[in-house]
């Protein structure tokens, strides 16, 4: 991730979130979707960075330059999956047509009891992932999400349902502390949620191809999922428009059982397979990108080789203290999905 983008100011702020909450929870999801083109036009029009990496991106996925209006979709697309939160954190899922792919996979790796990773990404919506509470009302679900990341909406989507928000696995604390977490939640068969798609600063990242150039991604998820040694399900929830949404499981390991000494060099194929996974749904569902950051290091001084790459290795940078921090799940606030 561009240290500059994680400096960016959240979008909005707490007020202007919470009265879009109240809207939404008064008026209906119908009335509130009104308020999101004016939402839209306020992010093209303050937020130039946004606005050129949107761009910036979108004329690398459609392959050709995109306009103004694709940009407006693309915040707007947004701007609808932040809204629908709020009636799926409060479990009205009744108004969503969710079609859902490869759920049998995902209950088969949750009877064996042993936990489960699920991987997801910055790409439509990862909240839709509640549907599971209708499937099987009694299974466990942690995420693990950097609460003082985007602090403003996740105290608004925290006051919707306060039970939920308990379950939530802390990546802003230590890096042990989290794997401890994330150990103890394994062990008592949960399904544990991880947004793989986004580094933080500080954080190892192995450059692989995507979308036509090399991208960093996160090595630390990989790492954990090496050490637990249990199933590796990915997921993408796609925001189709109105009130659609797609839900895709994906089985991609009964389990990475790597010793110690093969991680380095066998942990870079499986982040090239998943980001292959990952392009394949990008291209499939290119609005619902919520990276609003240059993706591919242009922002920075990253040099694009392919391999693993650290922040002490970049000007500035600090090393370690994110061996084991997991990417933020469910969202960030409004500057970055």
């Amino acid at each position: 991730m561009s240290a500059q983008w994680k400096r960016r100011r959240e979008g909005g702020g707490w007020l202007a979130l919470a009265a879009i909450r109240s809207v939404a929870r008064s008026g209906g999801r119908a009335f509130a979707r009104l308020l999101l083109y004016p939402i839209a036009l306020y992010f093209l029009l303050r937020r130039p960075a946004e606005r050129r990496d949107s761009r910036a991106y979108l004329a690398r996925v459609l392959g050709r330059p995109a306009g103004w209006r694709e940009v407006v979709r693309h915040i707007h697309t947004f701007a609808a999956t932040i809204l629908d939160r709020v009636f799926m954190l409060s479990e009205d899922l009744r108004r969503f047509d969710i079609r859902i792919d490869g759920l049998d996979a995902l209950h088969a790796q949750l009877d064996r009891g042993r936990g489960v990773l699920v991987f997801g990404s910055h790409l439509g919506s990862f909240e839709v992932l509640r549907v599971l509470s209708r499937q099987r009302p009694e299974q466990k679900v942690r995420v693990v999400l950097d609460k003082g990341h985007g602090a403003a909406l996740m105290q608004v989507l925290d006051a919707l349902n306060p039970a939920i928000a308990a379950t939530v696995i802390d990546a802003g604390q230590p890096g042990p502390a989290i794997m401890l977490e994330i150990q103890q939640a394994a062990a008592e068969g949960a399904l544990v949620a991880l947004l793989v798609d986004r580094t933080q600063p500080g954080e190892k990242a192995v450059g692989v191809p995507f979308l036509g150039a090399t991208a960093g991604f996160p090595l630390a998820p990989w790492q954990i999922a090496a050490v637990l040694k249990i199933p590796v399900v990915l997921a993408f929830g796609l925001y189709r428009g109105g009130n659609r949404y797609d839900l895709r499981f994906e089985d991609f390991s009964d389990g990475i059982d790597l010793p110690r000494r093969e991680r380095a060099a066998a942990l870079p194929a499986l982040i090239r397979r998943y980001a292959a996974r990952l392009e394949h749904h990008v291209r499939d569902a290119p609005y619902n990108w919520f990276n609003f950051y240059d993706f591919w290091g242009h922002d920075d001084d990253s040099d694009g080789a392919e391999g693993e790459r650290t922040a002490a290795e970049r000007p500035g940078g600090r090393a370690g203290g994110a061996a084991v921090r997991a990417g933020p799940v469910l969202g960030d606030g409004a500057g970055g999905g």
